[in-house]
């Protein structure tokens, strides 16, 4: 089939300019796999690991492909430099970051010749991560899942198109040909998708999970503070409506059994929790309510999304979630929406003749 080379592809070395994003709980090796082989960029979600955990990821996706292939971090963990330098030990061609990176882990990572690509929600943060070196940007609209704040896709991606002259992939609203079509005449670079990944054939999501995504319209998400303090796009459930009406008091007992929870899932000491939420408080404007709830998040999206309970858990998601109806593979997902670009572009290109 034809394809489309952009300076995502270029720079990364994949054959199409799209990405799955590193959704925690559902971008393991299969799924990153599966968009690797499928000529995509597929991304592992390590926030919701351990230090071994990732080590053990990154080995099962190099078996299951030998395409490039990306590993996300939270950029102000406290092991956050020695998986940075697993990631160069392991030859791994893609770090992302949903928070931006400390200028001198982007100086190691490019030094080793990692790609480094962090996600912003601003113009300004994008120009900052520029300055120090990042190799392209991620920008995510308010109709995606992530903390990126109110600004919709089609006004965010020209904005930090103006601000910056590094390769910028669009995120937040996409799932088809038309969107990558429109992303590229905006002059991106690629779009990235999250959603539309997590409900495909190769994510490990319970299929009882993936139907109950595919029966939600466009109105039936929220976002929600009461998840982990910070905006949250998820799925209307009875527990989120229960959050969203519950106080301050209730909220915060609920975040201290996560962090518990959390902390005997993972292993972490108190000591490494106590850092880590230092760390947040430091790199930004959260408030130490924000930073105790952000216990919630890992304990109550691995509720719904590995357990499949969706009465205890959350279930994150973008709002395109109301346009998707089936659960295709990888690659023929990643070939549809190539394929319907394709024919899209050419067909503006004959509007001009």
């Amino acid at each position: 089939m034809s394809t489309l080379r952009t300076a995502l592809t270029e720079l990364v070395g994949v054959e199409h300019p799209v990405v799955q994003t590193g959704m925690g709980w559902v971008a393991g090796p299969r799924l990153v796999a599966g968009t690797a082989n499928a000529g995509g960029l597929g991304i592992l979600a390590s926030a919701t690991m351990t230090y071994d955990e990732l080590a053990a990821a990154i080995t099962k996706t190099k078996t299951l492909t030998d395409k490039p292939f990306g590993v996300n971090i939270r950029a102000d963990a406290t092991d956050a430099p020695q998986r940075i330098d697993l990631l160069i030990r392991e030859n791994v061609r893609v770090a992302s970051f949903a928070l931006a990176p400390k200028q001198e882990l982007i100086a190691k990572l490019k030094a080793a010749g990692v790609v480094v690509i962090p996600s912003i929600g601003a113009a300004k943060h994008a120009k900052k991560v520029a300055s120090w070196g990042a190799d392209a940007v991620i920008v995510q609209g308010g109709e995606g899942g992530g903390h990126t704040g109110p600004v919709a896709t089609t006004l965010l991606l020209p904005s930090v198109l103006d601000a910056v002259d590094i390769p910028v992939v669009a995120a937040g609203g996409f799932y088809d040909g038309r969107g990558l079509a429109a992303a590229l005449a905006y002059g991106a670079a690629g779009v990235a998708m999250g959603t539309r990944f997590l409900l495909t054939q190769e994510s490990t999501v319970p299929d009882s999970v993936k139907q109950e995504y595919l029966a939600r319209g466009l109105q039936d998400t929220t976002v929600s503070r009461k998840v982990d303090g910070m905006p949250h796009r998820v799925l209307n459930t009875e527990l989120v409506d229960s959050l969203e009406h519950s106080g301050n008091v209730r909220g915060l007992v609920a975040a201290a059994r996560n962090a518990s929870k959390f902390k005997a899932m993972t292993g972490m000491k108190w000591s490494t929790l106590v850092k880590d939420g230092l760390a947040m408080k430091k790199s930004g404007d959260r408030t130490w309510q924000q930073i105790i709830m952000a216990a919630n998040t890992p304990m109550l999206l691995k509720a719904g999304l590995v357990d499949g309970n969706t009465h205890a858990g959350v279930l994150a998601s973008g709002q395109v979630v109301g346009l998707l109806d089936d659960l295709p593979t990888c690659k023929d997902l990643i070939d549809g929406i190539v394929a319907d670009a394709i024919k899209r572009i050419d067909a503006l290109g004959a509007l001009r003749a």
